[in-house]
């Protein structure tokens, strides 16, 4: 091991990113080094934005975010939590008026070379993990550095990382990093600076410690490296975006559990189990403070047992696990993810610098009331107020722009009414970089949102059903600017698509879209001509896209038939109605089309009360008895009866015909249509095929026999009875 001659006008922190020991022990260690000048690992052309971390506003978890400006999916984070000593550093130097920088390699030479990056390191750590009996390096950390703290430390970690070194090879991003590390090092004491603190990773430390040498070979290293334009600011981030688990690969698992250990300054297991009580209470589960002293008595227990000076998280978690959770690990996930990860979300000052739509997206959310959160959260929008209505809207403009903030959501309100709508909120950090790309449609979520339906608009392989889809957006998300861009583009590939399938996929979303006039006031008027115009194209199409289908073709259309009915029927137009049914009407007779389709329009016409029903029996009766093959008149029974067994409870002769027909089956055409009559009858409702089972039985329940044990029953009553106190 080479001999090191310290330079006492550095100190150096070696740190693990997002430590709390390491963060309380670079407080201290500032605190008795004084420095006058404290270098940061962070992208060195961040500097303009320290000042910034002094804002009382400024709350972690944030994010440095670097972009490549004119391509924002080209970006990179630096995330600070509360614990991560960097952020320590940071608000050490603010206190006390000292100047803080960033030393590492910029965000233009980063992005230059490796695109879409989280900065994020190896694990060289694992090797001093196992070389001390631990088989996971989260827990050594945890056990050695974060659950003891002191400034006395850094010494210790630098030396056992420069033992690691000489066995571990050295890559050409670590090169070029540490090269630059040292020439801003230089640089800082050439310029007068007579205390230089610097806080980087541990791994980095015996590169900065000693003797810098001349600055000759790492100005060559350094030379020739790509650079791109790039823009900085600072974005909130959370707690689970910290976690490897979801993807940031700094080595820690349980910021909730690091926040914990840096905030609470007394009694922290306690504190602790407290947390873990208070969260399973919530779920009304009977967690008692009886539960609370025994988990911290069993975890304090296990911590003497492994030689350890403080219970760590795995001695708090198996403590957790078998008295409070009773071994389920269903409960000691859900105390995982509720506290171990945790979910947090920081605040940015207002004044940190954005796009303009990034500051219209907060200014609108601030009028609305709509708080940006870590967690998910349902919201039931009525859509009888304004304020829902432009909440809704605005939701719809995030969407169009792929910012997806809230998605759509089931409610939990029971309600018929279109005038309700739900959405599930959960704001997400990568949402940053959403709104950052979607800023070059626009400077605001109404004109970004219009801008970009455009553009999608004048895309070359656009479908019809994909426009009358943009057209449904725009007219949720309430742009007038570009929903007369959408009808004009719908009107010229309608008329220019002869495929009757396409149009009757498109139908069924315009004509809901004709119902918004009367839930949120819009003004659909020109949409009335588009949708008859499409209808009318339909109709007379229809005879030739059923001629001819096989079975697999015929299914498809069959579910494009149902769903223009409905579309047709809730529109509850005459005209419409009228013509849909006489296309219908005008094709049931026909024997080159599929049984399957003729069977499903007659049923459309028999509910709409087009055909009687007394018509409808006589052609299923026909179907069964025309000599085509037993599977052919399964397929015309699964077109009629398919989506709901009622009108065989209701209609006696129609079950009779169908339960005469497949008495009457051979055994080898009824083992041949047996599958499709499952499918068919398997679709009912329970209710329905009880109901059917009845009725083929002429209407008699099956009586069932329970034979009883008078001696059991007598005894398990005598064990109720003394349970309850009562007499036998």
């Amino acid at each position: 091991m080479t001999i090191v001659i310290p330079d006492l006008r550095v100190r150096v922190f070696g740190i693990r990113h997002h430590g709390p020991g390491s963060a309380r022990s670079v407080r201290q260690g500032l605190d008795e080094f004084s420095p006058d000048v404290v270098l940061i690992e962070g992208p060195s052309d961040a500097d303009p934005l320290v000042m910034l971390a002094a804002s009382e506003s400024m709350e972690p978890p944030i994010a440095l975010l670097a972009y490549a400006t004119g391509e924002p999916s080209k970006a990179a984070f630096w995330p600070f939590a509360v614990f991560s000593p960097e952020w320590q550093a940071l608000q050490w130097a603010a206190k006390n008026g000292v100047q803080a920088r960033f030393c590492d390699l910029p965000a233009f030479n980063v992005l230059a070379d490796q695109g879409i990056r989280t900065v994020r390191e190896g694990d060289p750590l694992s090797e001093l993990a196992a070389a001390a009996g631990f088989d996971d390096t989260e827990r050594w950390w945890d056990s050695v550095i974060e659950s003891s703290s002191g400034a006395d430390s850094f010494d210790a970690i630098t030396e056992a990382m420069e033992a690691l070194r000489e066995t571990v090879p050295i890559d050409e991003e670590t090169a070029h990093r540490e090269a630059y590390m040292r020439q801003v090092l230089r640089k800082t004491l050439k310029d007068g600076a007579e205390r230089v603190a610097v806080v980087c990773g541990a791994w980095h430390a015996p590169a900065l410690v000693g003797a810098l040498g001349p600055a000759a070979p790492d100005a060559r290293i350094l030379k020739g490296m790509s650079k791109v334009k790039t823009s900085l600011t600072w974005v909130p981030w959370t707690h689970s975006r910290l976690a490897s688990a979801s993807g940031y690969g700094a080595g820690i698992t349980s910021p909730g559990w690091y926040h914990h250990l840096f905030t609470a300054n007394d009694k922290t297991i306690t504190r602790w189990l407290t947390k873990v009580a208070r969260v399973l209470r919530d779920e009304d589960l009977p967690i008692s403070s009886a539960h609370v002293i025994e988990a911290v008595r069993l975890a304090d227990t296990l911590a003497a047992l492994r030689s350890r000076p403080l219970a760590g998280l795995s001695e708090v978690t198996e403590a957790t696990r078998s008295v409070m959770c009773d071994g389920n690990d269903v409960l000691l996930d859900l105390i995982t993810r509720r506290l171990v990860v945790g979910e947090a979300l920081g605040t940015v000052p207002e004044e940190t610098p954005t796009v303009p739509l990034e500051a219209d997206l907060r200014a609108r959310s601030k009028t609305l009331r709509l708080k940006q959160q870590a967690g998910a959260k349902n919201l039931d929008l009525d859509l009888r107020r304004d304020i829902d209505v432009e909440r809704s809207q605005f939701l719809h403009r995030l969407g169009i722009l792929e910012i997806d903030w809230g998605t759509p959501a089931d409610s939990e309100v029971r309600s018929t009414g279109t005038f309700r709508e739900t959405w599930a909120l959960q704001w997400k950090p990568e949402f940053s970089v959403s709104v950052i790309e979607a800023s070059l449609w626009g400077t605001t979520v109404a004109a970004a949102a219009a801008s970009r339906v455009v553009s999608k608009i004048n895309e070359p392989d656009i479908t019809l059903a994909s426009l009358i889809g943009l057209l449904e957006n725009s007219l949720l998300a309430n742009l007038p600017a570009a929903l007369s861009a959408v009808l004009e583009s719908v009107k010229t590939v309608a008329a220019l698509d002869h495929d009757v399938s396409h149009l009757m996929a498109a139908l069924p979303t315009l004509t809901r879209t004709l119902r918004y006039g009367d839930v949120r006031g819009t003004d659909v008027t020109a949409l009335i001509d588009v949708a008859d115009s499409l209808l009318i194209r339909i109709c007379t199409g229809l005879a030739v896209a059923v001629t001819g289908l096989d079975d697999p073709s015929a299914e498809e259309f069959r579910d494009h038939l149902d769903k223009v009915h409905s579309a047709v029927m809730v529109r509850d137009d005459r005209d419409a109605s009228a013509r849909w049914l006489q296309a219908m009407a005008g094709v049931i007779d026909r024997d080159d089309v599929n049984g399957l389709l003729v069977g499903r329009m007659v049923r459309l016409l028999r509910d709409s009360g087009s055909i009687t029903e007394t018509a409808a029996a006589q052609r299923l009766s026909r179907a069964l008895s025309v000599g085509s093959a037993p599977t052919a008149k399964a397929g015309w029974v699964d077109g009629f009866l398919g989506g709901g067994g009622l009108v065989l409870v209701h209609d006696r002769a129609l079950l009779t015909l169908i339960d005469t027909w497949v008495r009457q089956l051979r055994e080898q055409d009824f083992v041949d249509t047996l599958p499709l009559l499952r499918r068919t009858f398997g679709a009912f409702e329970a209710g329905e095929r009880r109901a059917i089972g009845q009725a083929v039985r002429g209407g008699r329940r099956v009586e069932t026999t329970v034979e009883t044990d008078t001696r059991r029953g007598r005894a398990a009553m005598a064990v109720v009875a003394e349970i309850l106190g009562a007499r036998v």
